[in-house]
């Protein structure tokens, strides 16, 4: 299990809506409403660990940032809304985000930003995307680019999500993300993050590919 620095995810939080003059009991609510969804059952991936882990990422390029509060904003709310046998998460997190932060009086700009970061990470493509945006995407994607020791343990954690699935159903869709991200010309859109990470992740990757390949013929 990945330790969760709950201090650090307060400060990254309070820090976040620290230019907009939230008032502090509201802000509290809404921390206290992100975490438990966070933590809600039926997440195995998709939760503290998985949120800080794309805090982190986007710490590493802030410099890049022209917009850093709606970037971790945005990370906040991207995962809120998290059903695993749902096609409409993004919109729901997107949608979620939207009446929140307006609840929190945050500027109208910046809540449409981040909607619009939230249902870019359903994709996660698009060189063409504002540089906010592909930071937002690389940090989802963080966890293709770690030690093969850690890509197992993400691994498994997304299976568990997928429990509902047959093995058959969960390879044959697997496979299919796979190697639509392997034709990708860059899985990473930042420069740091492509030039540190890329390698990393082609192979994580294909090595996922050829296992899951190997137990395909057994399933059929």
């Amino acid at each position: 299990m990945e330790y969760v620095d709950g201090l650090a995810l307060k400060a990254s939080w309070e820090g976040s809506i620290a230019a907009f003059g939230v008032d502090r009991a509201l802000g509290k609510k809404v921390l206290f409403e992100l975490v438990s969804a966070y933590c809600s059952a039926g997440r195995f991936y998709h939760t503290l660990a998985h949120l800080q882990r794309v805090l982190n990422a986007i710490d590493r390029l802030r410099s890049l940032a022209r917009d850093l509060d709606a970037i971790q904003l945005a990370a906040w709310f991207h995962d809120a809304i998290y059903d695993p046998t749902a096609t409409d998460n993004e919109r729901q997190s997107a949608q979620y985000a939207r009446r929140v932060l307006g609840q929190l009086q945050i500027p109208t700009a910046t809540v449409e930003q981040v909607v619009q970061m939230i249902l870019s990470t359903e994709k996660h493509q698009g060189a063409d995307l504002d540089i906010d945006t592909q930071i937002l995407i690389d940090a989802d994607l963080s966890v293709l680019g770690v030690e093969p020791s850690e890509y197992e343990m993400y691994l498994q954690g997304i299976r568990r999500e997928y429990s509902w699935l047959s093995d058959r159903a969960y390879v044959e869709g697997r496979l299919k993300i796979l190697r639509q991200l392997l034709e990708r010309d860059r899985i990473y859109l930042t420069e740091p993050m492509f030039c540190q990470f890329e390698a990393i992740a082609r192979q994580n990757i294909e090595g996922e590919v050829r296992t899951l390949s190997a137990r395909s013929p057994s399933l059929s």
